[in-house]
């Protein structure tokens, strides 16, 4: 049994995550700023803004594991994209990572068998337009996971899952008609968008013991969209 930290477990793909870490017999540690709808003996919840400038991290006594998995979707062009919206993209995406990190590091550093999961997206690798303050800030996540699995390496290992269009509450915007679905699953060579779950087991994967071999890696879960003519 290890105890994993998720930053952003209320919903999404952080309380599928969540409930799927729980099943497999590990103790989680939830921090978002909803209260997310889990009922388990080993799950703990504890309110968090990770934008806050001294976000209130709880004290805990032992970590082997932290999912960061807070995101946005805020696509416009970019000539109307004014520079605070590019600041927050990256307060939330990095940002919060780092102070989340840095914070726990020392429990991490104890662990036998530590491990990060972070998130990037698709559109950093594969060129897509609207995104280029979700990009910008997402391309800062993966300069860091590259950064830290040299440093922490070999007692920590850190990496990063980009996911194209995953049927979550926060693209529900972009998925809110079956015909927009549609749309979406076409642009894609399996010709189906991801869910929560999907995403959800391969955090398990990088967490456990079967990815001992695997740091600094971003992992592509998209559909075939960004190797695939």
């Amino acid at each position: 049994m290890k105890n994993i930290l998720i930053v952003g477990a209320s919903s999404g793909i952080g309380l599928a995550s969540a409930s799927h870490l729980l099943a497999t017999g590990h103790q989680v540690i939830g921090l978002s700023r909803n209260t997310p709808e889990i009922n388990h003996p080993d799950f703990s919840f504890y309110p968090l803004n990770i934008l806050e400038e001294a976000p209130n991290f709880p004290a805990l006594e032992k970590l082997d594991g932290i999912v960061y998995c807070p995101g946005s979707i805020q696509l416009k062009p970019f000539q109307s994209i004014k520079p605070d919206l590019f600041i927050e993209d990256w307060q939330l995406n990095f940002l919060g990572a780092v102070k989340t990190l840095q914070h726990y590091f020392p429990l991490l550093r104890k662990s036998a068998e530590a491990a990060v999961v972070l998130f990037s997206t698709v559109a950093v690798q594969t060129g897509m337009k609207y995104h280029s303050s979700i990009s910008a800030s997402k391309g800062s996540v993966e300069a860091l996971v590259r950064s830290l699995a040299a440093e922490w390496a070999p007692k920590i290992r850190i990496n990063a899952i980009a996911p194209s269009l995953v049927q979550t509450p926060l693209a529900g915007q972009l998925l809110s008609s079956p015909e927009k679905i549609q749309q979406a699953q076409n642009r894609h060579p399996l010709q189906k968008i991801g869910n929560s779950e999907d995403i959800a087991h391969m955090v398990s994967f990088l967490l456990g013991q079967h990815a001992q071999w695997v740091t600094g890696q971003i992992i592509q879960m998209d559909g075939g969209i960004s190797a695939i003519g």
